[in-house]
């Protein structure tokens, strides 16, 4: 029987030194193929094909799902077609679907056309006209602290990559480690500050009678708080309970904040977004700036240029020197360097080309009143309908909350209720994302929500 791999190669007196080559290399590998025991298969241990128990890793046990983003494997699962996820905060259209802004899109365009752009690694700190204009865009254009280059900024993944950057930092530099957090607060900023080398501790921050800001309480965590403490400020749209504090009271926390020696850090998740004004949502950070002391603040292009995937953000400090900013900048290379290294280009180089260009600036600036101005009207239209069913209770802070995230009121068993009942996804706090809304779907949450505060009544 002829072999299979059998060539006329091998047998051409006159082949050249490459034909031989090959010829031999076949011959080799009909060899090696001879042994009909050389092909059988490897079989594993029953064991380790079963249950695992051999493996290194058979101590180690199943994982809960994220509190936030198990709403949506939950939410994924379930096949009913009146199904509602208001868990994670990510804006959806009235039709409740993802969008590109149009401000984005041309700037992709033009990165694309683009024939001298490449994909070089950029510098530690990350693309250099991004930090710059994200440290005018939250600081503003006429900020001293700016002109006077007290301010360093460094390209972070996104808002939750900034912070734990800016936590590692302050962890070996800082002389104080206990970080101040709100009662309640993101559940990632625990987890972040933590394993960044923090001791994290809160203050009073959320009345569950009022549905509203405990402004006493969190005076008296303040003026109790050992000297130099870190103190974690939402900037604007408060996550979970969309309730921030008055001008008012944001000068009597800045008051406090620097009588007390206290450092700010400042987590700026939603500039734009809560109010629809950049402005307006960056205002507590620049009075913090404006009185010549330092601060630390993390930024996020996911939710206001809708940049989610990019995991684009900055880590701006603002220091009492020039020398100092540059010497603490130095430092945060360090942190960086063997965290990862240095951050991707594309989503930085996106929110570049916005910031720069003022044509596509004011587009963004349009496209974000707009989103903002829908999260406001679902508040009104939740709130008309809650009230339309005769809901008990008050349930105005529905639109006296702000940003896109509400805090219900609801506990975990009425949660648990309408998630069976009416297939609608939140977490078990009753925190949901009035981004997840719709004319269309306010009437069926305000159902569930109606039918859970009247059962058994």
């Amino acid at each position: 029987m002829r072999p299979r791999f059998s060539s006329p190669i091998a047998h051409s007196s006159s082949s050249s030194p490459t034909d031989r080559r090959l010829s031999a290399l076949v011959r080799h590998l009909l060899v090696e193929n001879s042994d009909p025991s050389a092909m059988a298969p490897v079989s594993a241990s029953p064991t380790s094909a079963s249950n695992g128990l051999d493996s290194v890793f058979a101590h180690i046990v199943q994982a809960p799902e994220d509190p936030i983003l198990g709403v949506t494997v939950a939410y994924n699962k379930d096949p009913s077609p009146i199904k509602m996820n208001l868990g994670v905060g990510a804006y959806r259209t009235e039709e409740g679907k993802p969008v590109v802004l149009n401000a984005v899109r041309k700037a992709e365009q033009l990165l694309v056309n683009d024939v001298s752009r490449v994909k070089e690694y950029l510098p530690i700190v990350g693309l250099a006209e991004f930090n710059k204009l994200s440290a005018k865009l939250i600081l503003g254009a006429d900020s001293l602290a700016i002109q006077q280059n007290r301010v360093t900024t460094v390209q972070g993944l996104s808002g939750t990559g900034s912070l734990r950057v800016g936590g590692e930092f302050l962890a070996k530099h800082y002389n104080e480690r206990t970080i101040l957090i709100p009662q309640p607060t993101w559940g990632n900023h625990i987890k972040v500050f933590t394993l960044s080398g923090l001791t994290v501790k809160f203050y009073q921050y959320y009345d569950p009678e009022t549905r509203g800001l405990n402004f006493q309480g969190l005076l008296e965590d303040f003026e109790s708080a050992p000297s130099g403490a870190i103190v974690l400020l939402h900037a604007c749209a408060h996550n979970p309970t969309g309730v921030d504090p008055t001008p008012d009271q944001w000068e009597q926390i800045r008051q406090l904040i620097r009588s007390k020696a206290l450092l700010p850090f400042f987590d700026s998740a939603y500039q734009g977004f809560a109010s629809g004004s950049l402005d307006a949502d960056a205002q507590p950070i620049r009075m913090f700036a404006a009185d010549g002391g330092e601060l630390l603040v993390a930024q996020s292009y996911a939710k206001n240029m809708g940049l989610y995937g990019e995991r684009v953000g900055a880590l701006t400090i603002v220091c009492k020197a020039a020398d100092v900013a540059s010497r603490v900048e130095s430092q945060l290379k360090l942190v960086i360097r063997p965290m990862y290294s240095n951050p991707p280009i594309h989503g930085a180089s996106i929110v570049a080309t916005i910031l720069r260009d003022r044509n596509l600036y004011d587009e963004w600036t349009v496209e974000l009143k707009a989103m903002a101005d829908r999260i406001i009207s679902m508040r009104q239209q939740l709130f008309d309908a809650l009230q339309a069913r005769g809901t008990p209770g008050d349930w105005s802070h529905i639109i006296k909350q702000i940003g896109m995230f509400t805090f219900t009121g609801l506990n975990s068993e009425q949660v648990a209720f309408m998630t069976k009942e009416y297939h609608i996804y939140m977490t078990s706090d009753g925190r949901i994302s009035m981004a997840g809304l719709s004319s269309r779907t306010v009437p069926h949450l305000a159902d569930a929500i109606h039918a859970a505060i009247t059962r058994g009544v």
